[in-house]
This record gives C-alpha cells, sequence and structure tokens, in this order.
C-alpha cells in the first residue's frame, strides 16, 4: 500500500496540458485552475483526501449494504443524512420528495452551488447486497452507481475544512432520490420546481462513478405502458373475435419502421410486452412498455407525435379484421417517463471550469450527452454538468457489479472533482 507521502507527491505532479487535450478548454479557466491547485490549502485537501481514502472506502461499504430500491430509499437516505449533520453543515434536512441535504456556508456574493450524487439504486428489493472483497474490487450489486459517489461528497467536506477553504458561494450538497429509471428524476424534479431553493440554484454538479466525463448534454426520454384490451374468450370455442395481442403487435410493427435521425442520436425500443392467461385463452389484456430517447427536444417531440399516432389505428385495424360480437378492442396509454432534453454550452464556465481541472491534471475531458439527474437543471437554463467521482467501476447494473480499489487513481481523480466544486464555489487556495 503506498504511504500518503508518496502519494501526494505523485499528485503534486501535475502533467502538463498537450494542446489536443487543452483546444476545448478557455486560457481563462486553465489559468484559474493553475493557480487553485498550486495553493498551500488545496495540497492540503488533498493530503485529506488521501488521508481519507480507506475511511471512504468503509462508507461506500457501509452504504451499499443499505438497500435503496426505487421509491424505497429511506433507510439509506436517513443514514447518510446522519453522515451530512456529522460533518457539521447547517441546515440539514430530508424534503418532502426524500432528498436528504445540508448547507456548508460561504462567505457571501456567489450563486447557490449544488453538488449531489443519488441514493437510489436500480435493484429490486429482497437483492442481496452485500459487499464482498475480491482481490483489488468490492462486489455488490449498486456498489458503483451511484453509492461509491456518496462518501466522496463527504470526504470532500472534510477536505475543504481541513485546509481551512472558504468558498464565496453557499454550496448543497445533497444526496437525491429517483435517479434511475422508473424515478424519472423525481428527487431533482422537486429540488427544482418545489424544493425550498428552488430559485436561488444557480450552478448544479451531480456525481457519478468515472472518470474524464464531463456530461454536458442530457438525453431526453418518453415512456410509456400502453394497455390493449378486449372480450376474452376461448381459444377453441371463441375463435374469430378481436384478440388485444393483434393490436398490440399492429402497434409494435408500425412502431418498429419509424424513421429516427442518426444526429441529434434518436433511438427507440419495445422493452417489455406481458398479458394473458393461459396457452389456449384469447387475452382480455395485453400491454407493451416502450422507450424513446434523443438528444433533440424536437427529435424527442416527433417521436412521441409518431407513437401516439400509431395507436388508435392499431386498434381500428384489428377491429375491422375480426368479429367484435362479444366486444370491441380498446387501449389505455400512460406516460410512466419523462426527462427533459437539455444542454449545458461548451463554452460555458462551468463546463471549461471542469474540463480545465482535468487537463491540469493531465486527464483528458470526454465530453458528451447521457441521462443523468443534470437533465433537469440543463432543461430549466441552469449551468449543470455531472462528472465522475473517482472510482472505477464495471459491470454497472447487475448483480456483479464492481469497483476497482486502485488508491491512487481514485484519489487523483477525486481531487480534480474536489478543484472543480471549489473553483465554481469562488474558494481560494492561496
Amino acid at each position: 500500500m503506498m504511504k500518503h507521502a508518496s502519494l501526494i507527491a505523485a499528485l503534486l505532479l501535475t502533467a502538463a496540458a498537450s494542446p489536443a487535450m487543452a483546444q476545448n478548454v478557455a486560457k481563462p479557466q486553465l489559468d484559474q485552475m493553475k493557480r487553485l491547485i498550486a495553493g498551500s490549502k488545496f495540497k492540503a485537501a488533498q493530503a485529506s483526501l488521501a488521508k481519507d481514502y480507506d475511511r471512504i472506502i468503509q462508507d461506500v461499504i457501509t452504504l451499499t449494504e443499505i438497500p435503496a430500491p426505487p421509491f424505497k430509499e429511506k433507510a439509506r437516505a436517513t443514514a447518510f443524512m446522519e453522515m451530512l449533520r456529522a460533518h457539521g453543515l447547517s441546515d440539514v434536512e430530508m424534503d418532502e420528495e426524500g432528498n436528504v441535504m445540508g448547507l456548508r456556508k460561504g462567505t457571501g456574493g456567489g450563486p447557490l452551488l449544488v453538488v449531489t450524487a443519488h441514493l437510489d439504486t436500480v435493484f429490486p428489493e429482497g437483492t442481496n447486497v452485500k459487499v464482498r472483497r475480491e482481490g483489488d474490487r468490492l462486489h455488490a450489486p449498486g456498489v458503483g452507481d451511484d453509492t461509491c459517489s456518496l462518501p466522496v461528497l463527504l470526504a470532500f467536506i472534510r477536505a475543504l475544512d481541513a485546509a481551512g477553504i472558504a468558498t464565496k458561494s453557499d454550496i448543497l450538497f445533497m444526496g437525491n432520490v429517483g435517479e434511475e429509471g422508473p424515478g424519472d428524476l423525481r428527487g431533482v424534479r422537486h429540488l427544482f420546481t418545489k424544493g425550498k431553493y428552488k430559485d436561488q440554484i444557480r450552478q448544479f454538479i451531480s456525481f457519478e462513478p468515472g472518470r474524464g466525463r464531463v456530461t454536458n448534454g442530457g438525453v431526453g426520454s418518453k415512456r410509456y405502458k400502453v394497455t390493449f384490451k378486449g372480450p376474452g374468450g376461448h381459444s377453441l370455442g371463441d375463435f374469430g373475435i378481436v384478440n388485444p395481442a393483434y393490436a398490440m403487435a399492429n402497434a409494435i410493427t408500425a412502431f418498429g419502421k419509424m424513421q429516427v435521425p442518426a444526429k441529434p442520436r434518436t433511438v427507440f425500443n419495445v422493452g417489455i410486452v406481458e398479458g394473458g392467461t393461459s396457452v389456449n385463452s384469447i387475452p382480455f389484456e395485453v400491454a407493451m412498455t416502450v422507450d424513446m430517447r434523443s438528444e433533440g427536444a424536437a427529435e424527442l417531440k416527433a417521436e412521441e407525435d409518431y407513437f401516439l399516432s400509431i395507436l388508435p389505428k392499431a386498434v381500428e385495424e384489428e377491429n375491422a379484421a375480426r368479429s367484435t360480437a362479444k366486444g370491441r378492442i380498446s387501449f389505455e396509454n400512460k406516460l410512466i417517463g419523462d426527462r427533459p432534453v437539455g444542454l449545458t454550452p461548451l463554452t460555458s464556465n462551468i463546463v471549461q471550469t471542469s474540463a480545465a481541472a482535468m487537463v491540469v491534471a493531465g486527464v483528458t475531458p470526454h465530453f458528451g450527452p447521457s441521462s443523468t439527474d443534470s437533465n433537469m437543471p440543463m432543461s430549466l437554463g441552469i449551468p449543470a454538468v455531472t462528472l465522475g467521482s473517482g472510482f472505477s467501476t464495471e459491470r454497472s447494473h447487475s448483480l456483479d457489479e464492481s469497483l476497482l480499489l486502485d488508491r491512487e487513481e481514485t484519489v487523483k481523480h477525486m481531487a480534480i472533482g474536489l478543484s472543480t466544486v471549489i473553483a465554481l464555489a469562488g474558494g481560494t487556495t492561496g
């Protein structure tokens, strides 16, 4: 295991930015970041992160082993709220939606900055989340996405305090609910539409596993569950009457023929088909769940309009094809997911600052869109990015999800995230 002193020495040997790495980064942000990381207080903050590595890993294990299925994050949220309270933040609370948060007060004069990681995982209630260590990896469902980022936020608070770094901005450290699929961004949606800070937030960073990522675009999505209903009956005795499965098949076939652009990237999928009672019964009810996504708002709207237009036609086609003597086919359509499209321009200060922190540390930033908590503020025009929290993970969303234990690289990338937070919050490190 590397000694702390040698690790700090390695961290302070930042690589010179090559022209290729720096080509998308403006000189003012590069110069600001070079001054920031050269400061004695930032070096002390780096030392705190390195010293805390084992504590961070233990916190990852502790939180991973508290299940947080979609809509059932309260136990983990309560534990994380107590961790925030123990770190001396003010106004520590759980809001009406289940988000937990606390303020690290600034000196004043800076815009409120939110720094968050999501509490929920994709795994259903009853999943075995016991962490096991095998060689240089921790294995458990949810150990990476996004549990591992929560202790990083705590480490940031300790590092800021240990180094005595003051910021102009208040920083709202948060663990939010509802990022994963069925949650539909309900945590950050509440934060920005109903929460008590909704009119104060001017910058937003969410952290997820990874290194070198600058997610500055939000891939929007529309998700529907469509239920087709009919009279049902015996496959022999009622043969010839309308069948909701055929109506659904009509809709799926038409949906599959939809033309979408390659740019902005636009996709669609039928993810779930369900229904029926037995092989020798004409079903009285079947359903399909579909997903449509795009990087462009207009393109997503066009997808949705096309999808909605095919449903009545699919039903009409089946009602015309077979007997309706015992009843007609109908459908019910329910919107179950609605994530807005968003974009934070490459030229914005938050993107440039995030990239500058990577470049001065010798890391190439990778820009691009994804579907994250940042979608919500982006869609409202609030500068937002999702950044890598420093951990390298594999097999995300699988039962064999794992996290790499590589102390030096992890701390290096955590320090990149911390320097970004300090710069955006108006902190000084000299």
